[in-house]
């Protein structure tokens, strides 16, 4: 504690102190104010100012302040005006409980000097609780002896308001037994008695419900709610009564031992022990007691020996009921035994032929039985029947035996068993039933030939295979059973005699397997058709029949042949080209075919390797080889092409071809194309006195060299042989392999090609496929006009 603070029981020492020492201090007059709970803080009380007789200067001059017994704050003294100010809310409830009246003591201290003011404060109730009953179910126990007039205590409500406010009346639910007289207890609160009108019934009312409800004074009043049950004890003042004076039961005479004959009750409308009920015979003979019991309890009777029609036909039983008060009822059952028909039908199986064929005929015999029923009269007679729609039929035969028929052709491959039931049923009442379960069996017969599940079969395989490759199946079925539904596959002759089918496949008889017994060649057999056939093993056999198509796939297996230029040609084949020519000029083409077909056949040309890269170039599609820029003086005379023809096949393959061009101008230059040729100007250069030498020798020899070329052009008409710058035209026909097989745009094999630089165009210009097949003298006098030509410039 901090110095200069006091704490609450210093201060009230104090205050005893100046109390009881200067007693002339204190003012004997008490000064009374009141409030009601639950007012809002800030609420004003009173002026203390009117009261004190002292200015309002005074109060703060003189430290006025409020004290209260419990030195809690429950007011505030506001010295600038006087005013007693509410500081906190008031529960009179919490404060005072149920004391009324509710005061709280306090004085107001001045000093200098110092005086005390004696004051009270009363607090007032408010109507905020509202009554409640401890139990919400109040539980009574009267006896229906009780006389009216009987009064019974009953737990009043609680309410936490005092005066008014608290409980002031009890109101009861409208009833024709019981009402309300209120009582004031000693503590000035109110409570009810429960008194008893009219006598009580607990048969006609075992309980009654009733609403209790207490009300406060207050404005508006509040209530509560009680539910009061009052549960009527019994006492025995009435017998047991059954429900009916005589029971009359029919039981037939053949209920097995224990059954229930009848279940008697009787009712007593008093409760616990009085109503309690014990079920016996009264005054029976032995044989009833011999054949008959009843259940205390439950008052079931049942049989303890069997009934006898032809002995007992009707028996009478006197029975009582006892409640637990001695009292008693009585009744009396009348048992009338029933003749029933208690001998169900048999029925004996004399013969059954079964498995049946399939091909039976009808009205052959199945089964022959017999029936039987030990009772007479109606109960003796029987009807027989069985399923419909059966292909069997009932024909009776002699007293009572049956026999069983077919009546329509069997199919055992629509329904191979039958499970027949033979129902008897005799004309009783009731009418009893007896079933007899026999199963026919159908045997098979072949009269089903094995059927394709489909009626015809396209299989491919890919070209080059390896022999005994599997390359699809057939499959028959056959709906017959046994031997007659194992099928055995063939291959059926051919309908084309020049198929070599046993060579090309075979096939598995167990399971319509089909195998490539060799290789195959797309180029040389692109599809061939043949029968299969399934057969049974019945007797007599069926078989069935279904055309196989296999289609050969096409594989990349030849690779691209070079028609032109020729590679094993005895000399190679030199182009000329002007260096005067443009750029795209045409140098040759290169003319090449693939035995594939499709994809397999399509061809592409690429330049692979070139002496001078950039000057010449292929085309992709057609193979035709032409200049890319201008020729000029600085490019090399010679040049060597190696074109690349490629298919379109996976993988690719390819073939090269090497071409050979030379470069001219205007044709004048020598044409020197022997590979030795090449290479001699290959060697290195002589020295110039080797030129000059050679110059004055060239001048000599003019006229030698002119005899020769005339010797030349003698020989090229008298041999036929091309002249020197024409090319090597093959002989013959190409080889086999090399046709047309799809159509796509190979070459016939009636075709060969030639090419040639024609007589006085100026530029090299080419024929292209030309005919083998036409008049060789035109080849020869085209050769003898291009001589001539060559002559003209001087050619050796």
């Amino acid at each position: 504690m901090e110095p200069g603070e006091r704490s609450p029981q210093q201060i009230r020492q104090a205050l005893l102190f100046f109390v009881f020492l200067g007693g002339s201090l204190v003012c004997s007059e008490t000064w009374r104010y009141s409030v009601a709970e639950e007012m809002e803080i800030g609420s004003f009380i009173g002026n203390v100012v009117k009261d004190i007789g002292l200015g309002v200067e005074d109060l703060a001059a003189r430290g006025a302040r409020v004290i209260f017994d419990d030195y809690k704050p429950y007011l505030q003294l506001d010295r600038q005006t006087g005013n007693l100010i509410l500081n906190e809310k008031l529960d009179r409830e919490a404060l005072c409980d149920l004391t009324e009246p509710c005061i709280l003591n306090f004085q107001i201290l001045l000093e200098n000097p110092l005086q005390f003011f004696r004051a009270e404060l009363r607090v007032k109730d408010i109507n905020d609780h509202t009554p409640t009953f401890l139990n919400k179910h109040i539980l009574l126990k009267i006896s229906e002896s009780t006389t009216p007039g009987t009064s019974f205590q009953m737990d009043s409500a609680q309410d936490l308001d005092v005066g008014k406010n608290a409980v002031q009346n009890y109101t009861l639910s409208p009833n024709p037994h019981f009402h309300l007289k209120l009582q004031d207890s000693e503590e000035g609160r109110k409570y009810a008695e429960l008194l008893l009108d009219q006598p009580l019934d607990r048969e006609k009312e075992p309980e009654l419900r009733l609403t209790l409800t207490a009300l406060d004074g207050g404005s508006p009043p509040r209530s509560a709610t009680a539910l009061v049950r009052v549960l009527v004890s019994d006492i025995n003042d009435n017998a047991p009564e059954f429900e009916r004076s005589v029971y009359e039961v029919l039981v037939p005479e053949n209920s097995p031992l224990d059954s229930l004959v009848v279940k008697v009750s009787a009712t007593d409308l008093d409760a616990g022990l009085n109503g309690e009920l014990s079920y016996s015979f009264s005054h029976v003979s032995r044989d009833i007691r011999k054949t008959f019991e009843i259940h205390p309890i439950s008052g079931e009777v049942r049989l303890k020996a069997l009934l006898d029609f032809e002995l007992i036909k009707s028996y009478t039983i006197n029975i009582q009921a006892i409640d637990g008060g001695s009292l008693s009822g009585k009744s009396t059952i009348l048992v009338s035994v029933v003749d029933v028909n208690d001998n169900p039908p048999e029925i004996v199986i004399t013969s059954l032929t079964s498995p049946i064929p399939e091909n039976s005929s009808p009205d052959m015999v199945v089964a022959v039985f017999s029936l039987r029923d030990r009772d007479s009269g109606d109960n003796g007679r029987m009807v027989c029947s069985i399923q419909d729609n059966l292909p069997f039929l009932l024909k009776p035969t002699f007293k009572n035996f049956y026999t069983l028929v077919t009546e329509s052709p069997l199919d055992r491959e629509k329904r191979a068993e039958y499970n027949i039931t033979i129902t008897v049923t005799d004309m009783g009442t009731p009418r009893l039933k007896t079933e007899h379960n026999i199963t026919v069996l159908v045997s098979d017969v072949n009269d089903n030939a094995p059927a394709f599940t489909q009626t015809s079969y396209t299989l491919s395989v890919r070209e080059n295979n390896s022999p005994a490759l599997h390359i699809g199946s057939v499959r028959a079925t056959d709906r017959d059973a046994g031997a007659n539904a194992q099928v055995t596959y063939s291959l059926l002759p051919p309908l084309d005699a020049h198929v070599p089918l046993a060579s090309l496949v075979s096939i598995n008889p167990d399971n319509g397997h089909l195998f490539a017994l060799r290789s195959l060649d797309y180029e040389a057999l692109r599809a061939f058709e043949f029968r299969v056939g399934a057969a049974d093993r019945g007797s007599p056999a069926l078989s069935s029949q279904a055309l196989v198509r296999v289609l050969v796939v096409d594989d990349n297996d030849n690779a691209p042949f070079v028609l032109y230029p020729l590679q094993n040609a005895s000399a190679p084949c030199t182009e000329l080209v002007p260096r005067a020519a443009e750029a795209g000029y045409l140098v040759t083409k290169v003319v090449a075919v693939d035995g594939d077909s499709g994809q397999n056949a399509w061809l592409s040309y690429q330049l692979l390797k070139a002496t001078e890269p950039g000057l010449f170039g292929v085309w992709a599609h057609n193979g035709e080889v032409r200049t890319a820029r201008l020729l000029s003086e600085r490019d090399a005379a010679k040049h060597r092409l190696v074109v690349l023809v490629k298919d379109n096949g996976e993988p690719p393959l390819s073939a090269s071809v090497t071409l050979h061009v030379l470069l001219v101008d205007g044709f004048s230059q020598p044409y020197l194309p022997a590979p030795e040729a090449e290479a001699a100007d290959a060697a290195p250069a002589a020295p110039l006195t080797v030129y000059l030498v050679v110059a004055l020798a060239s001048v000599s020899s003019l006229f030698v060299f002119s005899v020769l070329l005339f010797v030349a052009w003698r020989l090229c008409r008298r041999g036929g042989a091309a002249s020197v710058g024409r090319c090597s035209v093959p002989e013959g026909h190409f080889p086999g392999h090399l046709v047309d097989v799809s159509g796509t745009g190979t070459l016939s094999q009636s075709y060969q090609y030639d090419v040639c630089l024609k007589g006085g165009s100026g530029t090299s210009e080419f024929n292209f496929l030309k005919s083998v097949a036409s008049n060789h003298q035109e080849s020869v006098n085209d050769v003898e006009e291009n001589s001539n030509f060559i002559n003209g410039f001087g050619f050796n």
